[in-house]
Formats: structure tokens, C-alpha cells, sequence
């Protein structure tokens, strides 16, 4: 049996300590928005391509300011980047809460705000995924940090839109916003009281031969290529139908903000207990198992929630959608983060980064539209078939992403030589 102390091993590094209850805090805070925001855009203009809009504004920005901020974040220090970003961010949250309660909101202040929020979201992102390894000593237990971190957030994303459903039902959008902006200084005082090593200073290229480098690195290395190929592909078509779950919890559920909290908060439920079981895994062997069976959870659970009728059926069926969805997602991190050189990590992962932060707004503007002319249960059950598709495809891929793989677990031991054969 796998002992607690093993799945939260991380938390053993003072920093990551601070990071976890600091971010811990944030995230709730930022779920809370998130959840609140698609209900008032849903309330206030009653238009599912309103809500893939505004979805599309706030995501929109990383399709252009990722790969740099990978760059800026393998050039500068990556706590700084993350405290000005944070800072921007809270400002925003403030804003908007004042725009809510004065009653003076209107569908073009959230499109604005949203395009901000995503601008200083693309930076941070990109930039904590990369600090990650920093607060982790021992490369062993990197995994099993990226797999708390997924944790973090997806119990954020279970308590965060519950919270934000009693509060929106008691009180109004506003409040919400207020305490997302308040999570915050949670967050920047952590990351103030870390101790953070210096990084050795290296020569830099020009940012665009940099930025070239760094895309030729990904397109180089089958492993990296084809898994972030993939989660664009998934991001594109099924991730993004999500965004339509305030549509489904008010017009085929007939409920109210708490029914859209409770189906939010079922997706993050679903993710979070996939999260504890990658943080519970003790190797990077396997993880391409794990993501075909994710995928596969996850297309089928989409399918199944589009024909659901009642509550009870769906917060089921979108639970195992989260469970997929995270399998998919952590452990294509854990392996991108495994097998990237230090000095390339931040452009690495703004490439991860822009395959879902990126895609997905497109996908989030075409499931707003597709849901208006066709209505919401078909675009979910087409993006389940899409997903299901893609599954069959990575089942092709694998083999060969196993065998680029073996070398590097060789060289890094995390597999002897004589087990190299056996990889998965």
C-alpha cells in the first residue's frame, strides 16, 4: 500500500510548502471568479457565443504571449515575473467586483478585463510551471510535485465554484470577484518568503533564434511533439466544450447558479482524485498508459453527459470526464518536465501551455457558436466523438513515443538498462 507520506512527499522543501498553501488559497479564489463570471455573462446577455466570446478573450492572449513568456522566463527570474503577473491580476479581479456592485457592468467591461487577466495569466502560467522544479530539490520527486500541484487545483475547482454558487445565489456576482482579488496576497506573500536560489547566468541568443531553438527542440523530440500535438487536439475539440456548462446547468437542467456550481465542481472533483492517484505513483513508467486511458475516459464521459437528463447523471458523468481529463493532463506534464533540459524548460512549456491555453479559446469561440445554430447537447457529444477519435490515433503514436522514450529514463535511472525493453 502507498504510504500518505509518500503521495505528499513534496511538501517535504520548505519553498514548495509556501508555494502549496499559497497558490492553495489563490486558486479557490480564482475559481470562485471564473465560475461567477460565466454566470453573469450568461445572465446578462442570455447568449452561449456571449460566453465562448469572453472565453475567447480572456485565453486568447496566451496564443500570442506564451512562447514569450517561456522565453522571459528562461532569461529572468521567475519568482519576479510571477509576483508582477499576480499583482496585475489581482487589480483586475478588483475592478471588475467595483464594475458588478455599482451595477454598471456592461458584456464589453468583461471582454476588456478579460483580455488583461489573460495577458498577466500567460506570463504567470508559463513562468510557475517552470519555477516548479526550482522549489524541488530531488528531480525524483518532481513528478509527484507537478501531480500536488494538479491537486491544488482541481480541489480549488471543486470548493471554489460550490463556494461561489451559495454566494452568487445569497448576495450577487460581486463578492466573489472581491475575494478572488483578497486571495491574492496569500499567494504574494509566499512567494516573497522564499528562499530562492540564484540561477547560473548563461549567454543569450537573440530572443528570436531563441524562440526558434526552442520550437526546433519540441518539433525534434518525438515524445514532446506528439503529447503536446495531442493535448492541442483535445483542448480543440473537447475541453472546450465545458465552457457551455452554464448553458447545460440553466437550459436542459433547468437549474440555477448552484446546479452550474455543482457540475463545475464535479469536473474538479473527478480531477482531483486522478491527481492524488498520479501523485501517489512513485515513476514516470507507465504514464503513457495513463494517458490513453484518460483520453478515452474522458471523450466517453463527454458523450454521455450530452444525452444526461438529470442532475445526478451528469455530476456522475462529468466526474469521470475530470478524472480523464486530469490523467490526460498530469501526466503529460510529469513526462514533458521529466525529459526537458533546465535551460530549455520555460520555452518547453509554453509550447505545453499554448497546445490548451492557446487552442482553447478557439475551440471555446466554435463550441459558443456551434451551441447557438445546433444547440448544446450535440456540440458536447461531438466534441466526446472527436476526443474518442483522438484516443485511437495516440494508440498508434504510443509505441514509438515509448521508444524515444526509453534512452532518456536510461540515462536519467529511472529505469536500469536491462528493464529499458519493458517501458510503457
Amino acid at each position: 500500500m502507498t504510504k500518505l507520506s509518500d503521495t505528499f512527499r513534496a511538501l517535504k522543501y520548505r519553498n514548495y510548502r509556501l508555494f502549496f498553501a499559497g497558490q492553495g488559497l489563490s486558486v479557490v479564489g480564482t475559481m470562485m471568479q471564473q465560475m461567477a463570471q460565466g454566470w453573469l455573462v450568461y445572465r446578462i446577455t442570455n447568449s452561449p457565443l456571449m460566453l465562448g466570446l469572453v472565453a475567447f478573450a480572456g485565453q486568447v492572449p496566451a496564443f500570442f504571449l506564451t512562447p514569450i513568456a517561456g522565453l522571459l522566463s528562461d532569461r529572468h527570474d521567475r519568482r519576479t515575473i510571477i509576483l508582477i503577473a499576480d499583482i496585475v491580476q489581482m487589480v483586475q479581479a478588483f475592478i471588475l467586483a467595483l464594475f458588478i456592485l455599482t451595477k454598471t457592468v456592461q458584456p464589453w467591461h468583461i471582454l476588456v478585463l478579460s483580455i488583461i487577466l489573460g495577458t498577466a495569466g500567460a506570463f504567470e502560467m508559463t513562468t510557475r510551471h517552470a519555477f516548479v522544479p526550482e522549489m524541488v530539490d530531488n528531480k525524483e520527486d518532481l513528478g509527484n510535485a507537478i501531480a500536488l500541484n494538479s491537486v491544488l487545483f482541481n480541489m480549488a475547482r471543486l470548493i471554489g465554484p460550490a463556494l461561489a454558487g451559495g454566494i452568487i445565489a445569497l448576495t450577487g456576482e460581486g463578492i466573489c470577484f472581491i475575494l478572488n482579488g483578497v486571495s491574492f496576497i496569500a499567494v504574494i506573500a509566499a512567494l516573497l518568503m522564499m528562499d530562492v536560489k540564484k540561477r547560473a547566468q548563461v549567454e543569450h541568443k537573440r530572443p528570436m533564434k531563441e524562440l526558434i531553438e526552442g520550437f526546433k527542440y519540441v518539433i525534434g523530440s518525438v515524445p514532446l511533439r506528439d503529447i503536446i500535438m495531442l493535448m492541442a487536439f483535445t483542448s480543440l475539440t473537447g475541453s472546450a466544450v465545458l465552457v457551455l456548462l452554464p448553458v447545460f446547468a440553466r437550459d436542459i437542467l433547468h437549474g440555477g447558479p448552484q446546479t452550474y456550481g455543482f457540475l463545475t465542481g464535479a469536473v474538479g472533483m473527478g480531477a482531483m482524485l486522478a491527481a492524488f492517484y498520479i501523485a501517489s505513483r512513485k515513476t514516470v513508467r507507465g504514464l503513457g498508459t495513463v494517458i490513453l486511458a484518460g483520453i478515452f475516459l474522458f471523450g466517453a464521459a463527454l458523450v454521455g453527459s450530452a444525452f444526461s437528463g438529470n442532475l445526478y447523471t451528469a455530476v456522475v458523468l462529468l466526474m469521470t470526464a475530470g478524472i480523464g481529463t486530469m490523467l490526460h493532463m498530469a501526466s503529460s506534464n510529469t513526462i514533458i518536465q521529466t525529459i526537458t533540459d533546465d535551460d530549455k524548460r520555460g520555452r518547453v512549456m509554453s509550447f505545453y501551455l499554448l497546445s490548451f491555453s492557446g487552442f482553447g479559446p478557439i475551440g471555446n469561440l466554435a463550441a459558443g457558436w456551434m451551441a447557438k445554430e445546433f444547440g448544446v447537447r450535440p456540440v458536447i457529444a461531438f466534441g466526446g466523438i472527436l476526443t474518442l477519435a483522438a484516443g485511437v490515433v495516440f494508440i498508434f503514436m504510443l509505441p514509438k513515443i515509448r521508444e524515444h522514450l526509453r534512452p532518456v529514463y536510461i540515462k536519467q535511472g529511472i529505469i536500469p538498462p536491462e528493464m529499458g525493453a519493458g517501458i510503457k
